[in-house]
């Protein structure tokens, strides 16, 4: 469903082990906001509700809440440095727009009301 790179696997469990728990997991899912309509929420959980869908990949316990999966099928998640900074990148075969910050996107199956960059 969806695949993790080397790059971003290395990062998000050296920040799991900064955490220090290991109840932890990562949270994928796609939130309503944004100019295109949607946008992603990448985020460190300890909580999984029965409605959510759990998977490993490249070793981490990946958590995505039913509602998101449709948007995110497919994804691959990778992390980039530039210069001095470095961030994860998604490549979502389902994006049919997204904004010109790159913060948002939509998909066909979005039926929501995007708001103004």
């Amino acid at each position: 469903m969806i695949e993790i790179s080397d790059r971003a696997s290395a990062q998000i469990n050296e920040m799991l082990q900064s955490l220090d728990s290991q109840d932890m997991f990562l949270r994928i899912g796609v939130v309503d906001g944004g100019c295109s309509g949607l946008s992603y929420d990448l985020r460190f959980d300890d909580n999984q509700t029965q409605e959510d869908l759990s998977f490993e990949e490249m070793g981490i316990r990946v958590i995505i809440d039913a509602q998101s999966a449709e948007y995110l099928a497919g994804l691959k998640i990778d992390y980039k440095m530039q210069g001095m900074t470095g961030g994860f990148t998604m490549d979502n075969p389902n994006v049919k727009a997204s904004c010109g910050c790159g913060a948002s996107f939509r998909t066909a199956a979005y039926r929501g009301n995007p708001t103004k960059c």
